[in-house]
């Protein structure tokens, strides 16, 4: 006696179908959505970095046409030009003073207001109301607090036996420092909300856990608050790294990038070179190095915070 194998009958293809097109359909929806962001990044974004960097390679005054000259601008940048090399510099001192500086005061701040306290809500709108206001006013009133005569700040030096308080704008010691001074404490109520929201985000059960252990406050500040605070840090510094780096309006605002070179920055060298000298060809050269060391700090602070995280 025989048998016969039955084979299976083909699957339907109508489901596959219609998987098919119901995929379709949702990756229309999708595209339909993030369309309109992509669309104004390549439009106000993507193609003035694609041209900046053909204007870097030319020689132009924003009249007539481009003329090529390789990479001329770069070489004359790096080899024959010391404004420069002192805005480069500059730029360095701003950004790694005035960086560590707004983390620590702007996490002070954010660890002080996250507690239950009477008037909590003032203080923080206080905090962070400066970096709503006007740039041209925060440094007008602190160019005359910074006065060296009748400021106030140098008043209350000579209180305390300070018989020759510094310059601060005037002098090209003090002016860069000054200007420290006012930037982070401008951007310092920015920060700290960010930094309130993340501490906001770390479970109480963590702190109960370490007292119960026996932590006292800096032992919980250090093994619980910082720990947990690390993905708020990190795009804090990064932030804070990129934001330093292109300062231009309040060092433009206060002190114009005086006394002489003393608080000249790229940002600042870069409007000088396109708008006032009308070299927009030296100056794109100019950002496209802007660019590439914002670029090169931000993946170093990548690379730093992936091998902490393992």
């Amino acid at each position: 006696m025989s048998t016969t194998a039955i084979e299976p009958a083909p699957p339907p293809t109508r489901p596959r179908k219609r998987r098919s097109a119901l995929r379709w359909h949702n990756t229309l929806r999708g595209w339909s959505f993030i369309a309109p962001n992509f669309i104004g990044f390549a439009a106000l974004t993507l193609v003035p970095i694609i041209i900046l960097f053909y204007v870097s390679l030319t020689e132009w005054g924003a009249l007539g046409d481009p003329k090529w000259i390789g990479e001329e601008n770069f070489t004359k940048l790096f080899t024959r030009d010391m404004r420069f090399r002192t805005a480069l510099w500059n730029t360095l001192y701003y950004t790694i003073v005035h960086m560590p500086l707004t983390l620590v005061a702007s996490l002070g701040l954010a660890v002080l207001l996250n507690r239950k306290m009477r008037g909590a809500a003032f203080f923080r709108t206080a905090a962070f109301f400066p970096y709503i206001t006007s740039i041209v006013a925060i440094a007008m009133v602190w160019n005359l607090m910074f006065s060296p005569d009748y400021g106030p700040i140098n008043q209350i030096l000579r209180f305390f036996g300070v018989d020759n308080p510094p310059g601060w704008t005037v002098s090209s010691t003090w002016a860069m420092p000054a200007v420290i001074v006012v930037g982070t404490w401008r951007e310092m109520g920015y920060y700290m909300l960010l930094f309130l929201a993340g501490l906001q985000t770390i479970p109480r059960e963590l702190y109960e856990a370490a007292t119960v252990d026996g932590a006292g406050a800096w032992s919980r500040f250090w093994h619980v608050t910082v720990p947990c605070l690390r993905p708020t840090t990190f795009f804090v510094t990064v932030m804070l790294t990129i934001g330093s780096m292109k300062v231009f309006d309040l060092v433009f605002v206060m002190t114009e990038g005086g006394p002489g070179r003393s608080t000249l920055v790229i940002s600042q060298l870069i409007w000088q070179q396109a708008f006032a000298e009308g070299d927009f060809g030296y100056a794109s050269a100019i950002s496209v190095v802007l660019f590439a060391i914002c670029l090169v700090l931000t993946l170093i602070q990548f690379w730093v915070n992936r091998r902490a995280e393992r």
